[in-house]
């Protein structure tokens, strides 16, 4: 999961070796990924409204229902 939200973000920032993606299991089992992204590429991963966000947020819920896992997006500037 990891590597498909790496992809998916680099392709809409402009700087793509700037991106960084950190997965964490939490207690509950729930795996957090953190997208570190630099200062001036954060709004177009975030996008007008949240709406990018969101956007990636049900695609890596839809591959996470997948895999049997429950997963939480996370943009980190």
């Amino acid at each position: 999961m990891e590597e498909l939200l790496a992809y998916l973000v680099r392709s809409l920032v402009d700087e793509p070796e700037g991106i960084e993606v950190e997965s964490f299991d939490e207690e509950d089992g729930t795996v957090v990924l953190e997208i570190h992204v630099p200062e001036g590429e954060a709004g177009k991963v975030i996008g007008r409204g949240g709406r990018t966000a969101a956007a990636l947020r049900t695609v890596m819920k839809a591959c996470a229902v997948r895999h049997g896992e429950r997963v939480l997006v996370d943009v980190v500037a």
